[in-house]
């Protein structure tokens, strides 16, 4: 089969046609041409009009929760792929935190089959059994099961002994380890950013310190292990970055040569503690939205390099869950069909084109040792959009089975009209 995208506008930095109007045609999923807009010739192939449209390599998403197995009540693996193509995610990296927890060779499996859909899913695989902190799973042979990454997904690895020992297992892997910045002490029973707003709402608070604190220790110890290693050093990332000080901290110890990375969630980049005044329990996240300043630190940070992805942070929850009193709401918010409007409305157009879409297509896949190509003879891997566009996300356009987001009924500005991967493909969404 023959497709030929038709005067897109090509937005990949190493390419040399980057901003470029372009005709790509793609043959038996692989890209087989890439040329000056109007220069190639239909001949035979399904021919794709994408006149003032911007082309991409298909994006990735890092982190989020499709609740299959255990909670299918609130996505699915079926469900949870729509939301993604319709977001223009190609690849989602899925959490291990599901009923049970993925720390098998099955469990990898169950999640690795390949969709009938334009998507792959990548397992996660648990770092600890029952991702509780406490016992390291089989991690080897997991990795060698097809698992992409090792975390203990929502949680935090909170026992110093077994942070320690995952970082030394790591070094006998190529993979990465995704730990969640926070100290539960210091964030249990909490429910919003600990600060001015919380004391004038009432609500018990999340501290910086919860993350700040997390945050050095594992510094310490990965430089503790780097020092040791007789080969590369173990690779960590942190996950859900939420404040200024994480930021200057994670900075710093890339300025130091730590084998250090990062994401940020898209809600964290739009959002403040101030917009949890009329107590919208869909803004109830984990870690919590913090201050302007911790915001704009998280835009900066996007700019400068500090933070390499840009993650959906999705977490569906059903309406008992999230109709209830802020207090006693769940954390998570859905969050991938929405993240291209958010970056599109917080961001310039250079911006996007230069850095941003950057942390959300190549910077993603190279942390995770993936394939991240966009030229002739590579796997067609794709997505295409426009900024303009106005919709709606209600039932209509929700893909998700759960609708628990702020921007529920709310028009949006920025929609991806299709994704392909390999030999298939979705367009007009």
């Amino acid at each position: 089969m023959k497709v030929l995208l038709r005067s897109a506008r090509l937005i990949h930095k190493s390419s040399s046609f980057h901003k470029k109007e372009i005709d790509l045609l793609i043959e038996d999923g692989k890209i087989s041409k890439i040329s000056a807009a109007n220069s190639l010739s239909a001949d035979g192939a399904r021919l794709i009009d994408a006149q003032g449209k911007l082309l991409s390599l298909g994006w990735f998403d890092m982190q989020a929760h499709f609740s299959d197995p255990g909670e299918e009540h609130k996505e699915d693996l079926n469900t949870g792929a729509e939301a993604a193509i319709a977001g223009g995610f190609t690849e989602v990296a899925l959490l291990p935190n599901t009923s049970p927890v993925v720390q098998s060779k099955s469990d990898i499996r169950y999640l690795s089959e390949a969709m009938d859909k334009p998507i792959r899913l990548h397992p996660i695989a648990a770092v600890t059994r029952d991702a509780k902190g406490e016992e390291l799973t089989e991690m080897i042979d997991l990795y060698h099961a097809g698992a992409v990454a090792f975390s203990d997904g929502l949680h935090a690895l909170w026992h110093t002994q077994v942070m320690l020992k995952a970082l030394q297992y790591m070094q006998k892997m190529d993979s990465l380890l995704i730990n969640r910045p926070e100290d539960q002490h210091l964030t249990q029973y909490g429910d919003m950013h600990e600060g001015i707003q919380s004391t004038m709402l009432g609500m018990k608070g999340i501290p910086v310190l919860s993350e700040s604190l997390s945050i050095e220790r594992d510094l310490h110890l990965l430089e503790y292990v780097s020092e040791l290693s007789v080969g590369a050093p173990p690779r960590l990332h942190f996950s859900n970055i939420s404040s200024k000080a994480g930021i200057e901290m994670i900075k710093a110890a890339k300025q130091k040569g730590l084998s250090v990375s990062c994401d940020v969630a898209a809600h964290q980049l739009i959002f403040t503690d101030e917009d949890l005044a009329d107590f919208d329990t869909n803004l109830r996240v984990n870690p919590p939205l913090r201050t302007e300043e911790d915001r704009l630190a998280l835009i900066s940070g996007v700019l400068d390099g500090t933070v390499d992805a840009i993650v959906s942070s999705h977490q569906p929850q059903d309406e008992e869950n999230k109709k209830c009193e802020f207090n006693l709401a769940a954390f998570g918010m859905t969050g991938l069909q929405t993240v291209l409007p958010i970056v599109a409305s917080v961001f310039s157009e250079d911006e996007l084109y230069d850095y941003v879409l950057e942390k959300l297509t190549v910077s993603p896949r190279i942390l995770l040792g993936l394939e991240a190509h966009l030229e002739e003879g590579a796997n067609a891997n794709l997505c295409l959009f426009d900024l303009d566009s106005l919709w709606t996300l209600d039932s209509q356009s929700n893909r998700s089975k759960s609708k628990n987001s702020p921007f529920w009924q709310k028009e949006l500005k920025a929609k991806v009209w299709g994704t392909f991967y390999h030999k298939r493909f979705r367009t007009d969404l």
